[in-house]
């Protein structure tokens, strides 16, 4: 995705250059002063070789970086393996979001619901916490018949920005953009890529690298938001059942 976001090479978690911690402004959640300073973040998602090479789904593990490679976070799922198993990419799940000091800084929680329907009650929703146990906001699935559509609400509900994704969400060698948008949905204000990571890593993982831009003067609990439903279309429409993937070859 040159000229959009930055790639840098892949490193090991404890041999990532972490970015230097920024001054803490005031009426910030812990932990999320880094955002302060940053309108564009990459997430890369860690290949798994047991997940590659059997097909076992194992707990999703992310590499949160600013665009000039530095880590701001880490992110890790925490879903027991018969739940992994048994429901696959609409696995409920709990994620938490660590930083260089290995302390949980934002908890995301997805509920369990139905994804084969839209009726209101089985939309799909993740809430953000920042720190943990105090509810930042949320984002929530809008019903929609072709374009998938979202919602970034603060904690009393109320509409801050609008997502909005392709009819088609498949990467056949390029990107796949979902639009950030104001509440009215009148003005882009950013993007959630999910890119493309070439064709072996593809054909034969889940694991999925993504691209986030958004204003920088923008609430960074909202910026905390818009992080977490990037992992919400994450786990929608580009995790891949892998034993199923395997069973096809």
């Amino acid at each position: 995705m040159a000229g959009r976001f930055a790639a840098p090479a892949p490193a090991g978690y404890g041999q990532m250059q972490w970015m230097p911690p920024p001054p803490v402004p005031a009426n910030c959640p812990p932990g999320l002063e880094y955002l302060t300073q940053i309108d564009q973040l990459l997430i890369k998602q860690q290949v798994e070789l047991l997940e590659a090479f059997t097909g076992f789904e194992t707990n999703n593990k992310y590499k949160i970086l600013n665009s000039m490679g530095q880590q701001v976070f880490f992110a890790a799922e925490d879903t027991d393996c018969c739940t992994r198993q048994c429901c696959g990419p609409g696995r409920p799940f709990e994620m938490k979001i660590l930083d260089n000091h290995e302390q949980e800084i934002v908890h995301l929680t997805r509920p369990l619901r139905c994804q084969s329907c839209l009726f209101p009650c089985c939309l799909q929703e993740i809430e953000v916490q920042s720190p943990p146990g105090t509810v930042l906001g949320y984002c929530a699935q809008e019903w929609s018949i072709c374009i998938p559509k979202f919602t970034i609400q603060n904690a009393d509900r109320e509409t801050i920005l609008r997502i909005e994704g392709p009819f088609c969400q498949c990467s056949l060698c390029g990107d796949v953009d979902f639009q950030v948008l104001s509440a009215d949905g009148q003005n882009q204000v950013g993007r959630i890529s999910k890119q493309w990571t070439g064709l072996v890593k593809e054909a034969f993982t889940d694991a999925d690298n993504f691209g986030i831009t958004f204003p920088m003067d923008l609430d960074v609990k909202m910026k905390a938001v818009v992080l977490g439903a990037c992992f919400l279309i994450d786990f929608m429409f580009f995790e891949q059942a892998q034993n199923q993937d395997n069973s096809s070859y």
